[in-house]
């Protein structure tokens, strides 16, 4: 069963682990689709705005080990039972990525409704790009700021792409 928290026994007897957080776990959506997260999921997009006007937002690429792994998105993930957005997702980006920069403000909360089940984008404004991380998680495979102009170039995690679009930051969506 879909997010069933009970421990996993994989063939070939063992005990697998069952998930580690409260907001572990597979659901059905409205559409038949399958998502991760218990209570949703939500991820942090942070963005910068240069002196020459230029946004530079900063991306993952997702390992292998993730679905859709090697394209490009917010690090992000699960919410846990009773977690805000904006606390799940910061919690997430320290998981994936690692520490949050000294000072940032958001921008913006943008709600991705799939029918019972929502991922949220959190943009969050920072003065500065804080420097990229020397070593990442299992899920990260690569971090970068990549400048708007230039996210046609990467292969972008659709559902991502879509918000982007929504977001008013590109054309899609």
């Amino acid at each position: 069963m879909p997010g069933d928290p009970r421990p996993l026994r994989p063939a070939g007897g063992g005990l697998a682990r069952g998930p580690r957080r409260s907001g572990d776990g597979f659901v059905t959506v409205a559409d038949g689709g399958i998502r991760w997260g218990r209570y949703g999921a939500a991820g942090v997009l942070f963005r910068h705005v240069d002196i020459d006007g230029v946004v530079w937002l900063f991306l993952a690429r997702r390992s292998a080990f993730c679905h859709r792994g090697g394209t490009w998105g917010v690090p992000g993930g699960a919410l846990d039972h009773g977690e805000g957005v904006l606390e799940g997702a910061l919690r997430e980006f320290t998981e994936e990525v690692g520490s949050l920069p000294a000072s940032f403000s958001v921008a913006e909360v943008h709600e991705d409704d799939h029918g019972g089940w929502s991922y949220w984008t959190v943009v969050v404004d920072v003065e500065e790009p804080f420097p990229l991380p020397t070593s990442l998680n299992w899920e990260t495979d690569e971090v970068r700021w990549v400048a708007v102009p230039e996210l046609g170039t990467l292969a972008l995690f659709d559902a991502f792409e879509a918000t982007l679009g929504r977001l008013g930051i590109t054309d899609a969506g």
